[in-house]
């Protein structure tokens, strides 16, 4: 048996885009499971009294606060158009490969415009 060349070097290998958002997806629902502690305490702060409103709300104001607010928004559009794309292939619609990788490429380019008009609406 003639020994096959093994390359463990996962930044050196070029996935297709249809692995590439699998994987995305799977690491938009993790970084959004971690980021539900937070966002509930920042709503039960919000919640408390007025001035606990007023805090949060001056809190996202400034410029940081509004590109992390768009990072995390750029995860959940994401999250939310890969897990549609998930359920339409489970359904049987776009499983052939020609489809699938429109339909992926279309998820991530959709998501990044979703967090592009976001971005004009909070600026």
């Amino acid at each position: 048996m003639a020994k096959r060349p093994v390359n463990l070097n996962l930044l050196t290998i070029r996935f297709p885009v249809t692995a590439m958002a699998s994987i995305l997806h799977r690491i938009s629902g993790f970084i959004l499971f971690l980021l539900i502690p937070v966002f509930l305490g920042l709503f039960a702060i919000s919640l408390k009294n007025p001035q606990g409103f007023l805090a949060v709300h001056r809190g996202l104001t400034y410029p940081l606060s509004k590109c992390i607010l768009l990072a995390v928004l750029l995860v959940l559009f994401y999250h939310l158009l890969a897990g549609i794309r998930h359920v339409l292939m489970d359904m049987g619609i776009g499983e052939h490969l020609a489809q699938a990788r429109f339909s992926a490429g279309f998820v991530i380019v959709a998501a990044m415009v979703l967090t592009a008009l976001m971005g004009i609406y909070l600026w």
